[in-house]
């Protein structure tokens, strides 16, 4: 269930109205005639099904809602009302697989934004990553992944192909060359005092590590993994339900990758940079295809969705 609060001027919010009435997917419908200040107007209020959200934003948008108002939308997580049930049961599809669009559009641009803490986060993480690979540590090879902030920047890249958003697609790749360039740099950097002090020789980075080697050794099953890991966690962002996307954190070597590429540059490793180098491609564009097909898919069946839906109030209509 979400709960929309929409702001509207009072010469649109009849429209608005008309938008909620009568659709079996609205469980609860209110007006404050005059209770907004700013913008000056009346506040409606509507309890909807979460699978029904997109046909209602769509239609508020064109009414033009957006220019002169404003829209909250807010899940509900816990409600008790008959209505509400009948609601949802009158709605097709299941709420737990529902996209709200809006909602996961305004995520990406926000947790895409190259800000400082996105760059400290980074750094951090591929400075981790680097005391990973001289230490030879799967343990904080796996704290690497998980503090790394850059898997919504990499579903936003798909998410921005499917939805036409070029202005998130340049954000997005902003973000990643310039996180994971200011990243790679500040840990190269790190890498040469280290070196300098004595505190990690050539052998730390060019020998032998069992535990870490799958790092700089790309194959099949790394694009394969990326695949998999990418549309789990697209599917974990886009439901109501998430689970998974910690265990994608943990899947995919794009973090330590980094890291390597920098101790590599530090101590001239060539060989560690570009096997590094390609293990990250690898894993970025198998990410960036897997989220793009998940959420197509998506995009597809609740259109369909729909579509089914308004063929369906016709028939009741008529």
């Amino acid at each position: 269930m979400q709960h929309l609060q929409i702001t509207s001027p009072q010469h649109l919010t009849d429209q608005v109205l008309a938008v909620f009435t009568d659709d079996p997917a609205v469980s609860q419908l209110a007006v404050l005639r005059g209770a907004s200040l700013e913008p000056v107007g009346d506040i409606v209020m509507a309890d909807v099904a979460r699978e029904a959200t997109n046909e209602i934003l769509d239609q508020l948008i064109a009414l033009g809602i957006p220019e002169c108002g404003t829209i909250h939308i807010e899940p509900v997580t816990t409600w008790v009302s008959r209505a509400g049930f009948r609601a949802e049961r009158h709605t097709p599809g299941s709420s737990a697989d529902a996209v709200v669009w809006a909602d996961v559009t305004q995520r990406a641009y926000e947790e895409t934004e190259l800000n400082w803490t996105y760059l400290s986060f980074m750094t951090m993480a591929t400075l981790l990553a680097g005391i990973a690979v001289v230490v030879d540590s799967q343990v904080l090879v796996i704290g690497a992944m998980v503090l790394g902030p850059e898997f919504v920047a990499i579903a936003a890249l798909g998410l921005a192909l499917v939805r036409r958003r070029g202005n998130l697609f340049a954000l997005a790749g902003r973000t990643l060359l310039v996180g994971f360039g200011v990243a790679i740099a500040a840990t190269t950097v790190a890498a040469l005092v280290a070196r300098a002090l004595g505190w990690v020789v050539s052998e730390d980075v060019t020998g032998d590590r069992p535990g870490t080697d799958f790092i700089y050794s790309p194959d099949k099953w790394s694009f394969i993994v990326a695949l998999i890991a990418a549309a789990a966690g697209v599917l974990s962002l886009t439901s109501a339900k998430v689970g998974g996307l910690s265990g994608v954190f943990i899947s995919v070597t794009t973090v330590p990758a980094a890291g390597n590429v920098a101790l590599g540059v530090a101590f001239g490793a060539w060989d560690e940079v570009s096997g590094s180098a390609i293990q990250l491609a690898l894993n970025i564009s198998g990410m960036i295809l897997a989220g793009w097909a998940t959420l197509a898919v998506q995009h597809l069946v609740w259109n369909r969705m729909a579509s089914h839906r308004q063929r369906t109030l016709g028939r009741h209509e008529g």
